[in-house]
């Protein structure tokens, strides 16, 4: 019987249309192998964490860990019996990250209200993954202090200021999914707070054009983000924030000043004509 998780990063294997005839099972769980694998994960995972991660069985996770290794998308250390993503993995990532226009056009107004924000403030552009975001592209000002994500970081998308206002910015088919696996993934007293919050930021975003998050993904951390749906209909919905530590980010400093110039900056994306 297959292991259904209820954290933020695991896969939801039951939830997936394997039902339909087109749908290759055993491509699906071998994608979430990989997908498994965080920027974190420095000294590699072995079968069972895999297995933990994805929900698979540990007979299933092995075959597919097999099968990755000889592909060369695993690479295998005998020392610690703990599985890294081959390089095969980076050129998938590379033609992906190639093949947005978007991520380069930003990236120069990232950088630029990064550095005008001053010390310690973090400006990116995520992805939906699954439940989570992931950092595509990000910028961040000069400083000693700063939060430590980067492209390919991959936060909750139920719970950090950028997944919220992707949420907001959805149309109501994706809203509603996303809604549906929310529900299936914690208990009553944390949903309701998620909801409300999913409720909150709607109503930020189509009355300011941002969502102000103040020490709900990190009680230290607050946040601005946006979300953006681009003119080009091959380019996904994507999401931009301004984070950074409370004492460098209060949240009169965000509503007054840096929300404002976060919707500027898509603004001026938009403009582009990406």
């Amino acid at each position: 019987m297959v292991r259904k998780r209820t954290t933020d990063n695991a896969v939801d294997v039951a939830d997936k249309p394997d039902s339909d005839r087109q749908f290759v099972t055993a491509l699906h769980r071998g994608l979430e192998i990989l997908r498994a694998f965080r920027p974190s994960d420095k000294a590699g995972l072995g079968n069972s964490e895999l297995a933990d991660r994805t929900g698979l069985p540990n007979s299933t996770v092995s075959r597919l860990t097999f099968t990755l290794l000889k592909s060369g998308y695993l690479v295998y250390d005998d020392g610690t019996g703990r599985y890294r993503m081959g390089v095969p993995v980076l050129s998938l990532g590379y033609a992906c990250l190639a093949g947005m226009q978007v991520r380069e056009t930003a990236q120069v107004y990232m950088q630029e209200l990064a550095d005008k924000a001053g010390d310690g403030v973090l400006v990116a552009l995520g992805g939906r993954d699954d439940m989570s975001l992931t950092y595509l592209a990000a910028a961040r000002s000069k400083g000693v202090i700063s939060l430590q994500l980067s492209v390919g970081s991959r936060i909750s998308l139920a719970r950090s200021a950028i997944g919220q206002a992707y949420i907001a910015g959805t149309d109501e088919a994706e809203r509603s999914e996303i809604i549906d696996r929310i529900r299936t993934r914690y208990d009553p007293d944390k949903l309701n707070e998620i909801l409300d919050g999913l409720d909150d930021a709607r109503e930020q975003v189509l009355k300011k054009g941002f969502y102000t998050m103040v020490g709900g993904w990190q009680r230290d951390v607050n946040a601005v983000a946006v979300p953006y749906r681009s003119q080009q209909p091959d380019t996904p919905m994507l999401a931009f924030n301004l984070g950074g530590y409370s004492f460098a980010l209060p949240k009169e400093r965000l509503e007054d000043d840096l929300g404002p110039q976060l919707v500027e900056l898509v603004h001026m994306v938009n403009r582009v004509g990406y």
